[in-house]
């Protein structure tokens, strides 16, 4: 395949909530991107390790830093934060996609510090369904546009009310990098599965 997406529901807290204002689909670097499910404030302290250990990678090897490694790295943050006096461990999942070596990559981060590499995989409420959606839909020969449509309508399968470009959110990665789609090419994707 030619990229990997990840694909969000935004809850709105409220109607006077400006949508634009906090993402859960967040870059790292020009080729890693992160999202989470479980608690907002923890991710973001998490999005600003992630970011200052890609950094540091950068400024030590002259080179930006292996999706692997900066999972590996994220993952011992987190897995500091279950034995360590006075904290509590972090409240979130992660979803970590990159592109390096010239492939896609996509990792999963709990809690706990464990972490694996998937090819396709949910997470958050309704993964069990999710996960059963994308045994189905996936194959190896994938292109990025399909697998836009496939998160998109794993989304959808256990999405309660009416799906817009305002209450869901999606990254993609491929050789140009990583980005976050606006909410125009959301709204058209979803035009197009409808």
């Amino acid at each position: 395949s030619n990229g990997v997406v990840l694909a969000t529901e935004k809850k709105q807290k409220s109607i006077l909530y400006d949508e634009q204002s906090v993402h859960k689909v967040e870059p790292i670097t020009k080729h890693i991107g992160m999202v989470y499910s479980g608690m907002g404030p923890d991710y973001r302290v998490l999005v600003r390790r992630a970011r200052k250990l890609a950094q540091q990678y950068f400024l030590v090897y002259q080179e930006p830093i292996p999706t692997g490694q900066l999972v590996q790295r994220v993952a011992s943050v987190m897995q500091e934060y279950t034995q360590s006096g006075g904290v509590r461990p972090f409240g979130v999942s992660l979803l970590i996609a990159g592109w390096d070596e010239d492939r896609p990559y996509l990792f999963q981060s709990d809690p706990s510090g464990a972490y694996f590499a998937w090819k396709a995989t949910a997470m958050g409420k309704n993964y069990v369904n999710g996960k059963t959606f994308l045994e189905k839909r996936y194959n190896e020969d994938l292109e990025l546009e399909d697998a836009i449509h496939t998160a998109i309508l794993t989304l959808k399968e256990s999405f309660e009310g009416q799906m817009t470009e305002d209450n869901i959110e999606v990254g993609i990665c491929n050789e140009a990098g990583f980005r976050r789609l606006s909410p125009t090419e959301v709204k058209d994707y979803l035009a197009a599965i409808a």
